[in-house]
């Protein structure tokens, strides 16, 4: 069969980007702590030495923006003056207001059932946007994700790992992966190349790096059938990665929406998760179709499940349901369609109770992937339907 090339990035959590999102996330999860019913939508920009949060919270709890920010960079490792930007020394400005009452009206009372008495009230809550939501899942690895973001993760999770635990003293916490994957047809052949730039102290040679990260970093985290002497591996190729983080790029929330998801291996519908709090469908519909689409791969119905849903903001029920399983499904991809309205309630208050949302699980998978998370105990990738649709399916 004709081979073919896929390639996907992961960043660490020292990327300005991911900086961001964890700040946004850190505040959603310091509000559930206290407020389960808060309304959070939060934005983080960071530059050299200043951190900016704007956004819309609606809480009964007080939650100290300035502590959680400057808590989460002296976590991710942003410590020291000569970075730009640490903890110690940031600026930090807020703008925040409450929920727009347009926005709020429509979530606490769906279109559909405004106005009426119903015993399933809880679940007649709206959408808090309208748009576009997939889902995806694929035997590709255990933890049913594409091999190309799955592995680029996996290096830069291993990257920030031999950091923290100082078995490379001179990285600092800006970072990236990328992993090129040669398919031979749909079948994975080998890993044909892998890029890691890194941060690191001004007094270690690129020679240094480069051996120390293939021995510390790829080896012990790629599977060894699948490197071999042609697999090609490039360290920080402009020779030089001293001036990272905030002080080096601007960060936004939301700006690495597909290493948040899939690699770009699968659809995305655009919207971004940090900062949300689950009303938002941007977040929980992805989580739930994702936790839809996992099902199926993992009862057996396809070898690739893609789900799409769609939304309007201030109604309950998903406009559209559609599945595309690339011609690997069992069963007809309508019939599977027809399974999932069976198994599972696309509603969005539905959605946050099924998967126990207004928790503060957030800030765990602001960097590295919300999806195929194996270190962590996520609601959204379990299988606990796959054997009551495999029945359905009857296969």
């Amino acid at each position: 069969m004709a081979k073919r090339y896929f390639t996907s990035e992961s960043v660490t959590e020292g990327h300005p980007d991911k900086v961001c999102d964890q700040i946004s996330d850190a505040i959603l999860d310091a509000i559930y702590r206290e407020d389960p019913q808060g309304r959070v939508a939060a934005e983080t920009m960071v530059a050299t030495g200043l951190a900016i949060v704007v956004g819309e919270i609606t809480t009964t709890s007080y939650v100290d923006i300035q502590s959680i920010i400057k808590d989460v960079i002296r976590d991710i490792g942003y410590t020291k003056a000569e970075y730009g930007f640490d903890a110690q020394t940031v600026a930090v400005l807020t703008s925040l207001h409450e929920q727009s009452p347009d926005i709020s009206r429509g979530v606490n009372a769906a279109a559909e059932f405004r106005g009426k008495r119903n015993a399933d009230n809880l679940l007649q809550e709206g959408a808090g946007d309208q748009g576009i939501m997939f889902g995806f899942a694929c035997k590709e690895t255990p933890e049913l994700m594409p091999a190309p973001i799955a592995y680029a993760h996996k290096l830069a999770l291993k990257l920030t790992d031999v950091r923290k635990k100082n078995r490379l003293k001179y990285l600092r916490p800006d970072g990236k992966t990328q992993v090129t994957v040669e398919y031979d047809g749909d079948k994975i052949a080998r890993i044909d190349t892998i890029l890691i730039s890194t941060q690191h102290d001004p007094d270690v040679t690129q020679k240094q790096i480069h051996k120390d990260l293939w021995d510390k970093v790829v080896v012990p985290t790629i599977p060894k059938k699948l490197l071999d002497d042609k697999t090609k591996f490039y360290t920080n190729p402009t020779g030089s990665f001293v001036l990272g983080g905030p002080a080096g790029d601007s960060g936004l929330t939301g700006r690495k929406i597909i290493v948040d998801t899939y690699g770009g291996y699968a659809k995305h519908g655009g919207g971004a998760f940090s900062g949300k709090d689950p009303t938002k469908v941007d977040r929980s519909a992805c989580y739930y179709a994702r936790y839809a689409a996992k099902n199926i791969v993992a009862a057996g119905i396809a070898d690739v499940c893609e789900i799409e849903l769609s939304y309007a903001i201030g109604m309950a029920e998903p406009l559209s349901i559609h599945v595309d399983t690339w011609r690997t499904g069992k069963i007809a991809d309508d019939k599977i369609e027809e399974l999932l309205k069976k198994r599972f309630d696309f509603r969005p208050a539905a959605i946050i109770k099924n998967l126990k949302l207004r928790r503060p699980i957030y800030r765990q998978v602001a960097a590295y992937g919300h999806f195929g998370r194996p270190d962590l105990d996520l609601p959204w990738e379990k299988t606990d339907k796959a054997a009551a649709l495999k029945k359905d399916a009857g296969i």
